[in-house]
């Protein structure tokens, strides 16, 4: 029998989360694939998150990779390609920059691959690969279950995906050019089935908004969570949304009972001018004066709030950056993100810094390993880059001397000690990817 190899590479130079074992997730997309390939073909999925990649023997060879990682794709797909194994790469860096990936890859998957990879395995079986393979957004049912056996055994979370797609339209994010504004569900029976064989006590929803925006999206959810409650389910999770998940006490008791322990939120800002310049509409509509009364009413639920913000918005100066680490700070938020304004390609931030010069580090593909959130890449418009990098810096340090404090808060909020340290924990992870980037610099 003919083997699959399928890899997900890390750049080892900028490791990010990947630093800590528990912030670690399965590369759900290599699963998916796999529970699409025929049986006549044996599958092995090779993960540097755990095993650096030394060359196997693989009669055909099937990469992913984000933008941060996609030079450590492209080197092991060389390998590979000099020893005339085919390469078929997918993922959102390659479906973005497809004229850039073509070269270094035999074909590239644009897109969800449900819809063509039994074309590819079927144009691979009789050597006619074509180039590019092209699919349309797809009808979630046509999703299988993930082969999570194939994972490696070392994750602390699995991961699952309940839905596809985000109506909102950040200025800074990728996710709508590859996964569009429409909200697909998949069907939530074919969600529990999964979640019931995922090996881990512990989940990562890795849904970009788990309800969405308005009632009938949120419905889906409130299902989700009634089902796991039903079926008896008994794992821990946590999910991303905005900040509308504290608007239906329904849904954050039934989240809560399902075994929700933390949600992530992009607040991204604590002021209208940098939410504005975020295209954050939601956050702009509910107001910053809103954000405290969301975080107590998730927290009565015993759900802790992961925050995110970000530092380096065109309206955005050192002063202003001072006050939003004051604010971190003094606020409810449990958990606490923090990452420099990274223009990823797909984006219209990309795009515009591209035309206006301001990016600081354009030979691609060389390049891409600069594109990972912790540190600036572009020239600031109200403030040096040496003060952003600053500002970003005392941010962390300001942050780390408040983590036990952040703890205490979060145990009082909630009243749940394995929620509080779910924070704890998570708070820590952050820290040490930022300690690392400070010591490599």
């Amino acid at each position: 029998m003919k083997k699959l190899l399928l890899i997900n590479p890390v750049n080892k130079a900028r490791v990010g989360l990947t630093i800590n074992k528990s912030s670690r997730f399965p590369p759900i997309g290599l699963g998916i694939i796999a529970a699409l390939t025929p049986d006549n073909l044996v599958i092995k999925i090779l993960d540097e998150n755990f095993v650096e990649f030394q060359y196997q023997e693989a009669d055909l060879v099937g990469i992913t990779a984000f933008t941060a990682s996609v030079n450590r794709a492209y080197e092991i797909a060389k390998l590979y390609r000099n020893k005339n194994i085919p390469v078929i790469m997918g993922g959102i860096h390659a479906s973005l920059q497809t004229e850039e990936a073509i070269q270094y890859v035999d074909s590239i998957v644009v897109g969800e691959a449900e819809l063509v990879w039994n074309q590819v395995i079927k144009d691979y079986e009789s050597g006619n690969l074509q180039k590019i393979y092209k699919s349309e957004k797809i009808d979630l049912s046509k999703t299988p279950i993930a082969r999570h056996d194939l994972f490696n055994k070392g994750y602390m979370f699995g991961s699952i995906q309940t839905a596809r797609g985000c109506p909102m339209d950040c200025e800074f994010c990728s996710v709508t050019s590859f996964n569009g504004h429409t909200y697909r569900q998949r069907p939530i029976e074919n969600v529990l089935d999964e979640m019931e064989n995922i090996p881990q006590k512990m989940i990562f929803i890795v849904d970009d908004n788990i309800i969405g925006h308005g009632k009938a999206a949120s419905k889906p959810a409130l299902d989700l969570f009634k089902g796991i409650i039903d079926r008896g389910i008994k794992k821990e999770w946590f999910c991303q949304a905005s900040l509308n998940f504290a608007d239906n006490e329904e849904i954050l008791k039934c989240a809560a009972k399902a075994g929700c322990r933390m949600v992530f939120i992009g607040l991204e800002a604590e002021n209208d001018e940098s939410l504005k310049d975020a295209n954050k509409k939601l956050n702009l509509k509910m107001g910053v004066n809103s954000y405290e009364d969301a975080f107590k009413k998730i927290n009565k639920y015993g759900i802790a709030v992961l925050g995110a913000f970000i530092y380096g918005f065109d309206t955005d100066n050192s002063a202003m950056l001072d006050n939003r680490t004051k604010y971190i700070i003094n606020s409810g938020v449990d958990v606490v993100q923090t990452t420099i304004l990274t223009p990823l390609p797909g984006t219209r931030l990309f795009n515009n810094m591209l035309n206006e010069s301001r990016l600081l580090h354009t030979n691609f593909p060389e390049d891409w390993s600069f594109y990972d959130m912790t540190e600036a890449i572009f020239k600031p418009k109200f403030m040096t880059l040496g003060e952003l990098n600053l500002s970003m810096e005392k941010c962390n340090s300001s942050v780390g001397k408040v983590i036990g404090k952040k703890f205490f808060k979060t145990l009082f909020a909630t009243r749940r000690f394995k929620t509080a340290i779910w924070a704890l924990s998570s708070n820590i992870n952050y820290q040490n990817v930022s300690k690392n980037q400070k010591n490599k610099r």
